[in-house]
Parts: C-alpha cells; structure tokens; sequence
C-alpha cells in the first residue's frame, strides 16, 4: 500500500526520464565516448577499479549516460558485468613482470633501476590552465608531433632503460632481515562477486573489497588511519608502480586434457610457456611499509617492518597508498580502533552497497512515516488528558 503513488505515477516516472534526458541534451551538444576515454581518464580508472571492470571504452560509456556522476557510471558498469559470460582465469601474475610507466619510492632514493617519475600532478603547480579554454585539435596534433619527435630522439639503444624486470623496493628489506619475508601464495582467490562477504574475511576478500571501494571512502578512512584512529606509527611509501600488466591464459586444450582425468583446477596443470597472451591491462600497485613493535614485555620495545599492500586499475595512486594502509590495519585486527575493525571498514567502502541504501530512503515510505508521526504526536499531547485517561 505504502508505494501506490509509484505504481499509479507512470506518466510521471515517464516524464521524468524524459527531463533527464533534456538536461544532458540541453546544451545542443552530446559527449562522445571517445573524447570521454580520452580526456577523463581520472574519472575511466576511478570507475573501472570500483566497478573492477577493466574495459576504458564501455566505462567512457558508462560516465556518458550517467552525466559524469561516478557512483552512477559504477552502477550501471557493476550492472552491465554481471551479464558477461566468465570463459577463462588468467595465470598468476608476478607484479615484477609488469611494464613501467611510472615509479617512485618515499624510502630510498637510489632504487635499483632509478625513480621514473612518469605522468603525474605531483610535480605542476595547482593552477588552472586558461589555454585548455581555447585548445583546438589542430594545436593538439601539432604538439603530439613535437613530443613524438623529441620521444624518438630520446630513445635509448637496444635493451639499455629497459622498464619491466625491475626488483622491488621490499626486497631489500627482506634481504637485510629487517621485515618477515612471505612466500607467493597461489591458492586461488575467494571472489566476492560470487559469494556475499563474510566476517571473518580472508586477505583475498579484503583486497577485492577495498579495490572495488569508492575511492573517496577508501582515501578517507586511510587518512585516519594516520590521525590516531589506530596505532599504526608513521608509513612510508616503499614503492609505487603505474604499469602494464601482462595477462596470460592458460592453454585451453591443455586444460580440457586434464580435465578429462579428473583435473579440477586448470590453472594448476599450466605450462607457463603453452599460453595465450591476451595483452596489458594498466594498474596502481602500491607496497607501504610500516614500522610496528615486536611482541614482548621489554621497556624498549624492537621494531620491525611490516608491509600494507594496494593495487587498483588504471592510475589511481591515492586510493592504492590508502588501499595499502587499510591492508595494513585489518592484518592487525582490533576492535578498539575503527580502522582495525575489519566489520567496519568491509561493510562501508562498498559505492554500490552504500549509495544504494542511502539513495533508497528517497522512495516512498508513506505507512512507516504514518506510524512515526502517529507515535510522536502521541508524545506531544497535553499532561491532562493523559492524566484523565489515566483516571
């Protein structure tokens, strides 16, 4: 009963759809998807990790429809993911294999292989550019051309500045026994998309759930992680990486032999070498590392280091480092500190789950508000008459 002006409003429902419509027609001009991916491309890798959908075209699409909103161009990504067949599993990636377009680490100055400083916005004044007012295409494919030319006059000889196969920074760390080392775990992964989230998570879940949060959550409960909400002592980025991700698939006829033998898991029966390359897919991958104390009783407690880890599609650094801080918390649960308290922060970060239930009280909710008011007029009736009821 309490939603029959919805089920009565169609005309209007129609005509609101159609006002929407005009509000992103209006201006007589319409966003094309390629000019999209290309010029938004902050908003494309923010909404394809969320939406932990790695395809920049139909994400372009995606912030078209929803007018640049990204929790709407997430919705409907989330929507249009769920109706794609799932034909293959790629092999176990090692992140070291990537191709690097950008590198940098807070920790060491000299890394093996060097910082590349790559693209970002760390480094140009905050300033807004009065000639992107007035750029033309024109202008845009004489510059390319200077960069191209200069690019090739740059380029280095052979193999020398080669940018995949570079260490990593934890590495050293764990050669000088200042960290625990860990070994590649290979079991394959809860997915989150198949199975709703339970608590306690595994450490799968939790990096699926924190890659997929909405990046201003994510960004936020990280930065509190660093205000005293938690114990956590001061991080330091030990390596950021932006960079092309090599995927691999593995030979599907090989799999099928071993299927028929009884094989359950395909990807344990690859042969590395017997794939099929599928090509890159662009991510953030962030290793923090953070000094904790030793367990024990001494005054002086000793230190060690611990590493928090986050990786993202496409480049989203802020997220990946906040990512990487969180990771480090729930690796240290304690209830005492919200950003320890796995409960808290799994069931919070989710845009779809979150902007869901709070867009959802914008419904009709014409019988349980009855019941309310009803209730609280009650409470405001005068002293007297309950007094005479009492009587």
């Amino acid at each position: 009963m309490g939603y029959v002006a919805v089920k009565g409003g169609t005309e209007a429902i129609r005509a609101s759809t159609e006002r929407l419509r005009y509000e992103r027609l209006k201006h007589g001009v319409s966003l094309d998807v390629r000019q999209a991916r290309a010029g938004l491309r902050g908003l494309v890798d923010q909404v394809m990790s969320e939406a932990s959908l790695y395809d920049e075209n139909v994400a372009a699409h995606a912030i078209k429809q929803a007018e640049g909103s990204p929790e709407e161009a997430v919705f409907l990504l989330r929507a249009y993911r769920s109706t794609l067949p799932r034909l293959h599993i790629t092999v176990p990636i090692d992140g070291t294999s990537a191709r690097v377009e950008r590198r940098i680490s807070a920790a060491f100055k000299d890394v093996p292989g060097g910082q590349i400083l790559g693209a970002g916005y760390d480094y140009v004044h905050r300033l807004l550019d009065d000639t992107l007012m007035h750029e033309e295409e024109t202008d845009v494919r004489a510059w390319l051309e200077r960069w191209r030319d200069a690019s090739r006059a740059q380029a280095l000889p052979n193999d020398a500045g080669r940018l995949d196969g570079l260490p990593k920074v934890a590495d050293y760390l764990h050669a000088q026994g200042l960290m625990e080392p860990r070994e590649n775990d290979d079991t394959p992964p809860d997915d989150v998309t198949k199975r709703a989230l339970r608590i306690p998570a595994s450490r799968s879940e939790r990096l699926q759930v924190l890659t997929r949060g909405q990046t201003g959550t994510v960004t936020s409960l990280g930065y509190a992680s660093l205000r005293g909400y938690g114990p956590m002592l001061h991080p330091t980025v030990g390596e950021l990486r932006v960079a092309a991700l090599p995927l691999t698939i593995p030979n599907p006829l090989a799999s099928h032999e071993n299927e028929a033998v009884g094989g359950s898991d395909p990807t344990l029966y690859a042969d590395p070498d017997d794939g099929y390359y599928l090509g890159e897919i662009r991510i953030t991958e962030v290793e923090t590392v953070v000094p904790v104390h030793e367990p024990g009783g001494e005054e002086r407690q000793a230190l060690r280091f611990d590493l928090g880890y986050g990786a993202c599609f496409g480049q989203n650094e802020t997220k990946a480092i906040a990512m990487s801080l969180l990771d480090q918390c729930l690796e240290h649960p304690d209830s005492r500190h919200p950003t320890h308290d796995e409960e808290f922060i799994l069931m919070h970060v989710d845009s779809v789950e979150a902007t869901g239930f709070i867009s959802h009280l914008k419904l009709p909710h014409y019988v349980t508000f009855q019941s309310e008011l009803d209730a609280v007029r009650r409470t405001h009736q005068p002293d007297a008459v309950s007094g005479e009821e009492d009587a």
